[in-house]
């Protein structure tokens, strides 16, 4: 059975990953005082999150529609495939999940659309893993199956800034809003199945890089592992510098270092701090 691998921008996946397996990635939008740009053109993510805190007007962000689904659905059945899995970031933070279950209707059993329960490579790792299981002609079950054994192992975290994109954004318990807001504390968070939860509370950014070094080492030894930043390459490389001096040999050999997308970005803030991890089986 051949079988494609759709997904969109929010998974982060680095380009040259894309391409090595032929992914097809559907952008995700920001709309900036009222210009919409689909993820990844018209602004860099670097410009963006040098622009970001001046901005007057709060970006926001849009899902695809369905028509670019079904586009890309309707391209990899015409390039030969069986069958087509779409995976996308969790359903209870975006409409994306749904919108390609919409798209997915139109091909009757031909589309199996996967949550994945999290955001930027979180998501990512599960479309890789489904994508290198492509490659060894696995049937479905079989891909779905390595696609829930990672999901299983996956972890992110997030050291952020400030608590005044998550405020605005409406995706946080207002409980952990708040307490960014009054203390002026730097909150560490934890992603899990579409959930946003406390991880720490510090009060400074090298007190929020220790936690996440903590956080980090509970996880070894991992099998994946990515140094996720928005707009803080400096801080993500002496963070990666750290670990590799505390950790280095239950390490994964590639590590990714991503630059989180815009949209992401758009809700938690420049100078953000991230990990993405899949912990070894």
């Amino acid at each position: 059975m051949k079988l494609g691998i759709v997904t969109d921008s929010t998974s982060d996946l680095p380009t040259d990953l894309i391409q090595q397996f032929g992914i097809e990635v559907v952008p995700t939008n920001l709309i900036i005082e009222g210009q919409q740009y689909a993820d990844g053109a018209g602004i860099s993510r670097d410009d963006f999150y040098a622009r970001l805190p001046d901005m007057q007007v709060f970006p926001t962000t849009a899902a695809p529609s369905i028509g670019e689904f079904s586009t890309r659905y309707q391209k990899l059945l015409d390039s030969g495939c069986d069958h087509i899995l779409s995976i996308h970031p969790a359903s209870q933070l975006t409409a994306i999940c749904n919108i390609a279950g919409q798209a997915a209707a139109d091909f009757p059993n031909r589309v199996t659309v996967v949550d994945s329960g999290f955001v930027s490579l979180g998501a990512g790792f599960q479309v890789l893993v489904a994508a290198e299981s492509t490659r060894s002609n696995s049937d479905l079950a079989t891909v779905l199956a390595s696609i829930a054994d990672t999901r299983r192992r996956v972890r992110v975290y997030a050291a952020l800034d400030t608590m005044d994109f998550l405020r605005r954004s409406g995706r946080v318990p207002t409980a952990i809003t708040i307490l960014g807001g009054v203390l002026s504390i730097k909150p560490v968070i934890e992603l899990t199945e579409g959930q946003i939860k406390p991880a720490g509370v510090v009060r400074t950014m090298s007190q929020a890089d220790q936690r996440m070094a903590v956080l980090l080492k509970a996880e070894l030894p991992l099998e994946r592992l990515a140094i996720l930043h928005t707009g803080a390459e400096s801080r993500a490389r002496n963070f990666l510098a750290r670990i590799m001096d505390e950790s280095r040999h239950e390490l994964p050999r590639d590590i990714l270092m991503v630059n989180v997308t815009t949209v992401i970005g758009t809700h938690v803030g420049p100078n953000g701090l991230g990990i993405a991890v899949v912990r070894a089986a």
